[in-house]
């Protein structure tokens, strides 16, 4: 037995020492670990739907959200911008949406679920550019008509239902993606009516 006294200051150390450093190593694990919990990156890519509140969009006004990486436009339509929609139907490339371009539930005339509210990507089918929200100022590009979406890429022309004028580069109507109202105000990009039971 060793008669070598024992130095309570260092054993103390030795002890704070190794907690901490225990701690760290626990630390180190456990927020990758409690990170690994979130969608990751490839699964957010991949679709996870996006909520947005539609309640303070005033009329006329578009606003935009992402999903999947993507621009969608989300614009609350005047009762006068639906007036205008039946009026360019001898113009559009495919005016009863026959391409399917949209789920079957926004198969319809306004092209969605709530006629005041259009819900589209915002990605030209020509060559995938954004095109830009024309409030009364469409008639520049195409006439008769004051509300719309212009492509500046290469000049494509849509009305407010996201279909597509004659005569222009991009073959189809813009994408309607999969969409939903679980609440009154609320939107639900990426799930449909039917998985939506709370559907307002």
């Amino acid at each position: 037995m060793s008669n070598v006294p024992v130095n309570n200051g260092r054993r103390r150390f030795l002890t704070a020492a190794t907690s901490v450093v225990g701690a760290v190593g626990v630390a180190g694990v456990a927020v990758p670990f409690i990170g690994s919990w979130n969608p990751s990156a490839r699964a957010k890519a991949a679709g996870a739907p996006v909520e947005v509140n539609v309640g303070k969009i005033e009329e006329g006004q578009m606003i935009r959200a992402e999903w999947r990486g993507k621009p969608v436009y989300i614009v609350r339509r005047t009762k006068e911008m639906l007036a205008e929609l039946p009026n360019v139907d001898d113009q559009l490339r495919d005016p009863k949406s026959e391409k399917e371009q949209q789920p079957d539930y926004a198969t319809n005339s306004y092209r969605s679920i709530k006629p005041e509210l259009w819900v589209g990507l915002g990605v030209c089918t020509h060559l995938g550019c954004a095109p830009t929200y024309e409030k009364e100022t469409m008639g520049t590009y195409v006439e008769g008509i004051k509300n719309g979406f212009f492509c500046p890429c290469h000049g494509s022309t849509y009305d407010l239902a996201g279909r597509v004028f004659q005569g222009v580069p991009a073959p189809l109507n813009l994408v309607i993606p999969d969409h939903s109202y679980p609440k009154e105000n609320t939107l639900l990009i990426g799930v449909a009516p039917d998985e939506n039971k709370g559907e307002a």
